[in-house]
């Protein structure tokens, strides 16, 4: 496995949009893992300006892009939606209608293609399925090995059959979204240490596993049940290099992050965060989010006046069920210690 991820520690970093730049990849990268970085938010010359810091790093580094189709605008369910939000539109004093209605979250493309080409990662990773087979075969060009997510068998053996060099399986605890792509049905998934067995059984690609790992006896636990390597995230969350928002950082450091669920509450996708006020008094889970990306429009006003004032009550507080490796440290320090110095 070291082979494929081109890295001296069979350690991925999670991508993790919203919370990082090529700043915590790098010093992963440095430490001997590969650090990862999410392009889906990234406009043209943000990506860019990433990818020229990477490069200058000298690690192999993987891109992480999502494949979801965007969905058609629904402008009754929006206007539902809008409507729930209404009461907490007139407390914080602001205007419903002057929400945005455009999303950042854009799927691969041969202009992002075009654009990374040059660059030539070592690591593609994908989120919700893969790209047209006309893409993966151009990112494999590139030399790129092709890894995506799955969070349940069927997921996993579907991506094998698309040749990708190997399966992120993705349990249950993960933080942030699911990758789910053949069935949005979660009673089909399963925990890190259920789902992961069952993968390692059935195919012939190497497997990482995914999701409540926070320490080195976790990996050490993965590593013993046949995962090729083992991506983490929410650990990575307080280390200085990331760029994680300060009221997330206090959510993280106490014990409200004990206590996650799944939402779709802040981007129409089902993802793992923290239990704030928004997912305690609409419920976690809510028929009337649009469906992803379009429910973050309508959130992203309340999210920014609350987290101006210290608040995280309408913010996503991404983080998966084990946020016990949560600790101020650097990103390569961190590293070393996951793959038990």
């Amino acid at each position: 496995m070291h082979e494929l991820l081109g890295t001296k520690l069979p350690l991925i970093q999670a991508p993790m949009a919203g919370v990082q730049a090529s700043g915590l990849a790098l010093a992963v990268g440095v430490a001997g893992g590969l650090g990862s970085l999410p392009c889906a938010m990234l406009a043209p010359d943000g990506l860019r300006r990433e990818l020229d810091a990477l490069r200058a790093g000298g690690q192999p580094f993987n891109l992480n892009f999502f494949c979801h189709v965007p969905p058609p605008a629904d402008e009754a369910r929006e206007r539902a939606w809008r409507d729930a939000l209404r009461p907490y539109y007139e407390e914080c004093g602001l205007a419903a209608h002057d929400a945005p209605t455009a999303t950042s979250r854009v799927p691969f493309n041969a202009i992002t293609a075009n654009l990374v080409e040059a660059y030539r990662p070592a690591v593609v990773s994908f989120h919700f399925g893969l790209p047209t087979p006309e893409l993966v075969a151009r990112v494999r060009s590139w030399g790129s090995k092709v890894i995506a997510s799955a969070t349940t068998l069927a997921e996993a053996l579907w991506l094998e059959a698309r040749g990708v060099d190997a399966v992120i399986a993705q349990g249950l605890e993960a933080g942030g979204h699911r990758g789910h792509f053949l069935s949005s049905d979660l009673t089909l998934q399963a925990g890190t240490f259920a789902l992961l067995p069952q993968l390692v059984r059935a195919l012939h690609v190497p497997v990482i596993a995914a999701g409540g790992i926070a320490d080195a006896r976790g990996v050490a636990a993965a590593l013993a049940l046949g995962a090729s390597a083992v991506q983490v995230g929410t650990a990575y969350l307080l280390c200085p290099e990331a760029t994680t928002h300060s009221v997330h950082r206090a959510a993280l450091a106490d014990d409200r992050a004990r206590h996650t669920a799944l939402t779709n509450l802040f981007s129409g996708g089902v993802a793992r965060g923290i239990v704030n006020r928004l997912m305690r008094e609409l419920g976690p889970l809510s028929p009337l989010a649009p469906p992803f990306p379009l429910a973050a429009s309508a959130i992203a006003p309340l999210r920014a006046h609350a987290e101006r004032a210290g608040s995280g009550d309408f913010s996503p507080l991404w983080a998966g069920q084990n946020a016990s490796g949560c600790r101020e440290i650097g990103a390569a320090r961190l590293t070393r210690e996951l793959a038990g110095d």
